[in-house]
């Protein structure tokens, strides 16, 4: 619906108002005045806080992921020096285990001349020169302390029980005087190099007699 055209007479009334308008309604217009602008700057304060706030949960996640990739990092780099550590144990123990076993081929190829020099002096007359015998059992006895410089060790286990770890079962002979399993007779002395074994002991063992 349109609005009617205001006639001088309103013109008049409106002027007549302003003149007449008393000072409590001067002061009460400023009042609402004033409020319309405090709620004009509350709503300004409200936008700032909600931008602020959304800027804020923008750093947070920012802060979370930066913070996760560094763990993420932190993580990797722990295992790969743990890694890096098993590889240089693993290196040194492997060198540590040729150094030790290096000599093993020769010690087998040496054994035989062993077995042979002491065998040699086992069956010597009792009218073999001094010399002769004291030349054979100083070179066996030179060779066995070199061996043992190197970590050779022989296995000579006459009276003990028998070991299938480190003893080669040759013979089983009925013995009523020994326990059963053990070793009567040691036919060939066994060798360990560094704890290895390199030749097993050849033995005669005992077992239980059976009863007549």
């Amino acid at each position: 619906m349109a609005k009617e055209p205001q006639t001088p007479m309103d013109d008049e009334l409106a002027r007549h108002e302003q003149e007449t308008e008393t000072p409590e309604q001067e002061s009460e217009d400023r009042l609402v005045e004033g409020e319309l602008e405090g709620l004009i700057n509350d709503d300004e304060a409200v936008v700032d806080r909600v931008e602020d706030e959304a800027e804020v949960d923008v750093l947070a996640a920012q802060v979370q992921d930066l913070e996760q990739r560094l763990a993420e990092a932190k993580d990797q780099s722990l295992r790969e020096a743990a890694e890096a550590q098993n590889v240089r144990r693993r290196a040194e123990h492997e060198a540590e285990k040729a150094r030790k076993f290096a000599l093993e081929k020769f010690v087998k190829e040496l054994l035989p001349v062993i077995d042979s020099l002491e065998k040699a002096l086992e069956s010597m007359q009792e009218d073999a020169s001094e010399v002769h015998r004291e030349g054979v059992s100083m070179t066996l006895k030179m060779q066995l302390d070199v061996l043992g410089k190197f970590g050779v060790e022989s296995i000579e286990p006459q009276g003990e029980p028998f070991d299938p770890q480190v003893h080669e079962a040759m013979a089983m002979v009925p013995n009523p005087e020994q326990e059963p399993n053990t070793v009567m007779e040691v036919m060939q002395k066994g060798y360990l190099l560094n704890g290895r074994l390199v030749r097993p002991a050849m033995v005669v063992v005992s077992q239980k007699a059976s009863e007549s």
